[in-house]
């Protein structure tokens, strides 16, 4: 620690630390453009010129570092006329715009010019002028207003690991462009609009809609992955405008993947349903709540004593909140049906008894970037859990990262080592990093972890396997590395022989010391398994009698009645033509469904228009195991109620015990009431097989504006070169690929 004095106040702070982050951190306003604490220092902008005591000139505030006996001037007359100078100059091409620029309201280049600036400019030529940038349906530009602080060109090289954006030419004939004519495509591509300061960059969708100061801003959180982004939501006269990030260092930094940032747009497309609707005589007519229920009832129960209850099922899609969750399986078990599953792309269930009580990444999301070794198995993170990969990628600053797949990934950092296998070897190639573990372990550590592991089973399993130099590479790669991580993917939990990866994937976990998890599918997959979303468990992991069918078998063997929640199983089920045949077979199928479209017409017989994320209130619990909670945003659209309560008033008319709640906290409360004795439940311990199964095949990888409805339906997201599988796909080093056009 150093002393340092800054305008006549004593601080102490650490050596190096720059002149700008101490000020910060002591509410001490230092004026600036280019710099932002998750990018690089440029400097170039000199808005936070400042004095220091014995410089013969202004020294800029975020590239000086401190050092033991500074004294620094920020509001000094010799400051603040080089802040002026700096200011003069930036606003010499700066169009007047700001009537009608979106940036309006929150433009840092406004707050910083009403301070800073001249009253009149002294300026009397003619004003640059640059032509706009076509960068895709979701980022709008007017680089006239460019003001050259790069920080968008920092985020594409630094932050994403995708150059898509460069400097071109000097001075102030220097423009920010695409290097060749093509849109910006990368899956985080929104965040440069937050950073720019001016209104060089803004939202497209969301074009004069709005001024900044006539919108609300609700939090909320994000449903399409596992990481459980905190976001705000913009609203003008109950109609959502814009989604922006919310900062929460420990989930989603101050990021957001696009699909976070622009699926709001699907809250007002055609096929939104505003009434609930009856298929009478193969014709649908809308009717009012209390029939369709009624109606629901009446189905139900009557298949309950003419069918008995195992020939009901619900499928429940994993972006459904904990609550409404827990209130469906409530109905279920209370009918006496243990068939209820939110797992739509899993097809390997053999090992499901071995589970922990819930999916888990066994690190906390901010340790992903303090890695120093991490091995990817099956795992897509740019497409699947894209705000995981941008702290991945902080680790191979000096970590190294393996990869165990079946396809090419075209990651947004280097591989040190990537084994590509087939579906008949696959497993081969985890059970040799296995086996070298096995070897190089001492005895005593094996003896750890004996009652998670079958020791004997292992050792038998192992031993017709040959270990590869690659196989060597990686496992002294993960011995080697103090903090060190297994990480499964979408590709492994959906693998044909799923458990087996991840009885391997254990295995490597346990010989090399480092942390297991995976990345669930869906925003609430922790929720679906805490609120007893399975058919193997009820709520935080409770025995259940009799195990019920999971969904695999369910579309397969087929029901007579199904309750669908949020889901659209032909599209999402990995099975989905098993699971379209099935609803299309059943007597009677009720969905729970913001939208519907013409399968779904087909299948169902009452339909239930039910409140968005955005439109009620609940909440989601991330990889983490952290519950977050939200509020709605908007009202729901004509008379669209929130799901939880609609199952509430569904058990009523059942007839069924305990659905007398008046809020979705205090449905919460009762979900949370029952964890308290989780610990002594769930102590899962894998059972090896007697050999290595070689006959697995994997689903074809969904697109990631695909896997619920709320994608599907989100115009702009849809016209993306992601969405159409058209990218240009750069990779890192380690391949032979370099800007191939493909979709995986």
């Amino acid at each position: 620690m150093v002393s340092i004095e800054i305008d006549g106040k004593k601080i102490e702070a650490e050596q190096g630390s720059m002149i700008i982050e101490v000020a910060d951190a002591h509410g001490i306003t230092i004026p600036r453009f280019c710099y932002h604490k998750k990018l690089s220092i440029a400097a170039n902008c000199r808005m936070c010129l400042v004095e220091v005591d014995g410089g013969r000139k202004p020294l800029p505030a975020c590239a000086t570092p401190i050092s033991d006996g500074m004294v620094i001037n920020t509001q000094s007359d010799f400051a603040q006329d080089s802040q002026k100078s700096v200011m003069e100059f930036l606003l010499i091409n700066h169009p007047l715009d700001c009537p009608i620029c979106d940036q309006g309201g929150e433009c840092e280049l406004q707050d910083v010019a009403l301070e800073y600036g001249n009253d009149v400019s002294r300026f009397s030529e003619k004003k640059r002028a640059v032509v706009d940038e076509d960068l895709g349906p979701l980022i709008e530009t007017e680089m006239t207003r460019c003001i050259h602080c790069t920080r968008c060109v920092r985020f594409g090289r630094e932050i994403a690991g995708i150059r898509e954006l460069g400097a071109v030419g000097r001075g102030e004939h220097m423009e920010i462009s695409t290097f060749i004519e093509q849109s910006v495509d990368s899956e985080v591509s929104g965040n440069i609009i937050d950073l720019c300061p001016v209104g060089a960059l803004t939202a497209k969708p969301s074009r004069y809609q709005a001024r900044a100061w006539e919108m609300t801003q609700h939090d909320s959180v994000s449903p399409h992955d596992c990481i459980g982004a905190n976001i705000h939501v913009h609203t003008l006269r109950d109609r959502v405008i814009r989604v922006v990030p919310k900062d929460n260092e420990a989930v989603n930094e101050v990021w957001l993947a696009d699909r976070d940032r622009y699926s709001y747009e699907a809250i007002d497309k055609s096929e939104r349903l505003l009434t609930p609707m009856i298929k009478h005589n193969g014709e649908w007519k809308e009717t009012d709540w209390e029939s369709a229920l009624e109606r629901t009832a009446s189905k139900l129960n009557m298949m309950v004593q003419t069918d008995g209850a195992n020939q009901i099922a619900a499928i429940a899609h994993p972006s459904s909140t904990t609550e409404e969750m827990y209130l469906l399986q409530k109905v279920m078990r209370g009918l006496g049906s243990n068939n209820i599953d939110h797992r739509l792309r899993i097809t390997d269930f053999s090992c499901q008894q071995f589970e922990p009580l819930h999916p888990e990444l066994g690190i906390e999301l901010s340790e992903l970037e303090n890695l120093d070794a991490a091995l990817l198995i099956g795992a897509n993170l740019r497409k699947e859990q894209p705000l995981a990969s941008l702290r991945l990628r902080k680790a191979t600053r000096f970590g190294r990262v393996a990869s165990v797949g079946l396809y090419p990934v075209y990651h947004n950092f280097s591989l040190s080592h990537e084994i590509l296998a087939d579906a008949e070897t696959w497993l081969i190639q985890l059970a040799g990093i296995t086996k070298y573990l096995y070897q190089h372990q001492p005895d005593k550590n094996k003896e750890q972890w004996a009652d998670t592991m079958d020791i004997e089973g292992l050792e038998e399993l192992l031993a017709p396997i040959n270990v590869s130099q690659e196989h060597r590479e990686i496992g002294e790669m993960l011995l080697q590395g103090e903090h060190s991580s297994i990480i499964l993917g979408a590709t492994a939990l959906e693998f044909s022989y799923a458990g087996q990866i991840r009885l391997m994937a254990k295995a490597i976990a346990n010989l090399s010391g480092s942390t297991y998890g995976f990345l669930p599918h869906g925003g609430n997959s922790v929720g679906a398994y805490l609120a007893g979303a399975i058919p193997h468990r009820g709520p935080a992991g409770a025995d259940v009698e009799q195990d019920g069918q999971h969904i695999k078998d369910i579309f397969e063997q087929g029901k007579k009645g199904f309750v669908l929640l949020k889901t659209e199983p032909g599209k999402e089920s990995v099975i989905g033509e098993a699971a379209k045949q099935s609803l299309h077979n059943a007597d009677f199928v009720v969905s729970l469904t913001c939208h519907a479209d013409d399968e779904a017409f087909e299948y169902a017989d009452v339909i239930l228009p039910i409140a968005s994320f955005l439109e009620s209130s609940g909440s989601y619990v991330n990889v983490n195991g952290l519950w977050q909670e939200f509020s709605a945003s908007i009202n729901a659209p004509g008379e669209a109620k929130p799901a939880w309560k609609v199952l509430r008033v569904l058990g009523n008319l059942l007839n069924l015990k305990n659905f007398e709640y008046v809020s979705a906290q205090e449905v919460r409360k009762e979900v949370k009431g029952r964890l308290s004795a989780v610990g002594d439940r769930i102590k899962p311990k894998w059972q090896c097989p007697e050999r290595l199964p070689r006959d697995g095949f994997s689903p074809r990888p969904v697109n990631m504006y695909q896997i619920d409805g709320w994608l599907r339906r989100a115009p702009s997201l849809q016209q993306t070169a992601l969405a159409k599988g058209q990218e240009i796909l750069k990779r890192p080093r380690l391949s032979p690929f370099h800007n191939i056009v493909g979709g995986v």
